[in-house]
């Protein structure tokens, strides 16, 4: 089934047009709130500039003839302007002269009074809820007092009240625009996406390449894109159809093949188990007459003839012995795999047993260590390790004292299981030889062999899906390394050298 998306592209249009709106519009009536409180202020200060610069000037002779009465009515006509919350007329060493106290207001506001600047004939102090202002009042270039006016804020407040009102109503109503807005001509934009969509979910689900998109009236990008997607599938449904028919004619071929070298197979097992059959009876033939002939006539026979019949009968064990190993090996190839536990230690102790009783003059420290079970057929794994066992006790016949130890080590996520020995080695550049039939790296007067037990071995760990290699320096012995298919978890008990059981031989 397809997945779902999560958020629908036409959702995503309009939420996007209506962050990119509102948050336009909101710094748009961030940037004129923040002017208009800026101009308001400026323009609060010249106008209580110009009411202390009248107040002052109507005040002139009210200082000079010390009339405050005079001055006080000056300062009553303040009450008009509903901003002005207090005024008042000081001498020049700021002793009052005359106020003004809005009604309400506290006559405690007029507490000090600003230092004008030298040079200058007013200051002001900007605060959170209101703003004071100080002139200074010049009569004939000198200066005979100082005005003082106190304005609150609130039309600041209510200002920005009226204006935040006025900004979210307008922001919500511009919300809705765009809403609308993006309904109407989202839909033109992301309903081919949309469908485009649903194709390709439908194509991946049910691996239909037949089906085409909608193709759009606009020759914009997502007609482009239609375009595109459709020739793409046509493009993956004539490959699709020739991949097809290719793998039909492929697993004909295949089978045909298969049929015919399995044919051959049993053809070429048939032959050699036949040949190899009729061969040993002459040979049994051969050795039977030569060994009458010995006892028979072996009197009337000078020592020469002796040696060459018995030359005659050695060559003829030999025959048996290679006849035998052929069959051994076409059985290997033929036989039916039964595939359960094996306990390979317990085969390799059973094997090293036996060695030791058939030579106990010998001196072989046999070392077996505990392995994972392997899982395979029985019969064929005994044959392995009796064939790798037998190799490292032949080629460590010629040191006074050998070692042969067989154990497993965990690499790349399987178990590689390993016999190793310290006798006659061979040269590592000959390896690829050691599992050819009949090929041998030592002479058989040295030690003795056909050549036929590593290439059976070989086999074996094949048909059991493993691989089988070697390592070895001259004189400094030899190791074969061998893993097998369904490679087993390593436990706790699987270290190669843990548990080890030495033999005497």
């Amino acid at each position: 089934m397809p997945l779902q998306p999560r958020r629908s592209i036409l959702r995503k249009l309009t939420l996007v047009n209506m962050l990119v709106s509102g948050a336009a519009l909101s710094l748009a009536c961030l940037a004129f709130f923040t002017y208009d409180q800026v101009t308001f202020r400026q323009s609060l200060i010249r106008t209580l500039s110009a009411q202390a610069d009248i107040i002052g000037s109507t005040s002139v002779s009210a200082i000079l003839f010390a009339d405050p009465q005079s001055a006080t009515n000056t300062l009553s006509a303040l009450k008009s302007s509903n901003s002005i919350a207090s005024a008042g007329i000081f001498t020049l060493d700021r002793r009052p002269f005359a106020k003004y106290l809005r009604q309400g207001e506290d006559a405690s506001f007029i507490v000090s009074l600003p230092t004008i600047p030298e040079g200058q004939v007013e200051t002001y102090k900007l605060g959170n809820s209101h703003v004071v202002l100080v002139r200074t009042i010049v009569f004939q270039g000198q200066p005979v007092g100082l005005v003082y006016i106190r304005a609150d804020l609130r039309e600041i407040d209510q200002r920005l009240k009226r204006y935040t009102a006025t900004a979210l109503a307008v922001l919500l109503l511009s919300l809705i625009a765009a809403l609308l807005v993006s309904s109407l001509f989202g839909r033109s934009v992301a309903q081919p996406i949309v469908d485009l969509a649903k194709v390709a979910a439908t194509v991946s689900q049910d691996k239909n390449y037949s089906i085409r998109a909608a193709p759009s009236q606009e020759p914009d990008e997502v007609g482009l894109l239609i375009t595109a997607f459709n020739q793409m599938l046509a493009e993956i449904q004539r490959r699709d159809d020739e991949l097809q028919k290719a793998h039909d004619e492929l697993e004909d071929r295949v089978t045909q093949r298969t049929r015919e070298l399995s044919l051959a197979n049993r053809e070429l097992e048939a032959f050699s188990y036949s040949v190899s059959h009729d061969l040993r009876g002459p040979v049994d033939a051969l050795n039977g007459f030569t060994y009458v002939l010995l006892k028979e006539y072996g009197d009337k026979l000078d020592a020469q003839a002796k040696e060459l019949l018995q030359h005659i009968r050695g060559s003829g064990r030999r025959m048996i012995q290679l006849i035998d190993d052929l069959l051994n090996l076409s059985r290997v190839s033929s036989s039916v795999l039964q595939s359960e536990p094996v306990d390979l230690s317990a085969i390799a102790h059973s094997i090293a047993d036996e060695l030791a009783r058939l030579q106990p003059s010998r001196s072989v420290d046999f070392i077996v260590s505990k392995v994972d079970r392997a899982h395979g057929d029985a019969c064929l794994l005994r044959i392995v390790l009796d064939n790798l066992l037998r190799n490292a006790w032949k080629y460590t016949s010629a040191h006074e004292h050998a070692r042969i130890h067989f154990g497993s080590i965990f690499e790349n996520g399987r178990t590689v299981y390993y016999v190793r020995d310290d006798g006659a080695g061979f040269d590592q550049r000959s390896a690829d030889r050691l599992f050819q039939p009949f090929q041998r790296l030592h002479p058989t007067a040295e030690f003795p062999g056909n050549g036929i037990g590593l290439a059976t071995v070989q086999r074996i760990v094949r048909r059991h899906g493993g691989e089988i290699w070697a390592k070895a320096v001259v004189e400094q012995g030899a190791t074969f390394y061998f893993w097998l298919a369904t490679p087993r978890p390593r436990s706790s008990t699987a270290d190669a050298d843990s548990r080890q059981t030495t033999v005497e031989a």
